[in-house]
């Protein structure tokens, strides 16, 4: 076998690896495939100290064939930025919630996260007859619903949302980098990092901050 043959063979053998794994991924999917609208829902952005809780729900369809679809948190930025552009172009409908720092400081992380996530199904122009979520029960939804622990590595549909939640709102840090800077958000996101806390040591807080996870840095 020359080594362009063993090139190609081991790229196939690598594809044939991942629609295995896609296939377990849709296990779910399967699992409920009675219901005609399946959304998956998931959260980015509950531990940083500025910036909005963003949730996504994502329909995705019943011959959906997206390939390396897995959490957020396990992809590299460009495989992200990849997948969020076929998860657009593919899904059946996709829907956008947010809790702004305001909100967050108000009604705590997770309320504000419940409300995210009750406006991401609302803003679905297809109402989903299941709620596949990741590891929570949204209160207040008239819709069936599956927690899954660990969800977004365990299901298509919740990875999906993972993704679409996690690229739309790191999109916002970066904009929130050029209006506020000093706080690095472009690389940390919001999150605690050294730099972040020092710019908050150095100028004090912003507009974005959650005013209930700084408190100790004021």
């Amino acid at each position: 076998m020359t080594k362009k043959e063993e090139r190609e063979a081991r790229k196939l053998e690598k594809l044939r690896l991942e629609k295995e794994r896609m296939y377990e991924m849709f296990s779910f999917e399967r699992e409920y495939g009675d219901h005609q609208a399946i959304c998956g829902i998931d959260e980015v952005g509950r531990g940083p100290f500025a910036g909005p809780v963003v949730a996504a729900a994502v329909i995705l369809p019943k011959d959906c064939d997206i390939l390396y679809l897995n959490d957020s948190k396990k992809l590299s930025e460009k495989k992200r930025e990849l997948l969020y552009d076929e998860i657009y172009e593919k899904a059946v409908a996709i829907g956008i919630g947010m809790s702004s720092e305001e909100v967050i400081d108000e009604i705590n992380i997770l309320q504000a996260t419940y409300k995210a996530m009750q406006q991401a199904i609302s803003k679905l122009s297809i109402k989903p007859d299941l709620l596949l979520n990741d590891a929570v029960t949204i209160p207040d939804v008239e819709i069936e619903q599956v927690p899954i622990i660990k969800g977004d590595a365990k299901s298509a549909s919740i990875a999906a949302a993972s993704i679409v939640a996690k690229v739309t709102r790191d999109r916002m840090m970066k904009e929130y980098d050029t209006i506020y800077p000093g706080y690095d958000f472009a690389k940390n996101k919001g999150y605690g990092t050294k730099a972040h806390i020092e710019g908050i040591k150095k100028q004090g807080i912003c507009d974005i901050h959650r005013r209930t996870f700084v408190k100790k840095y004021i």
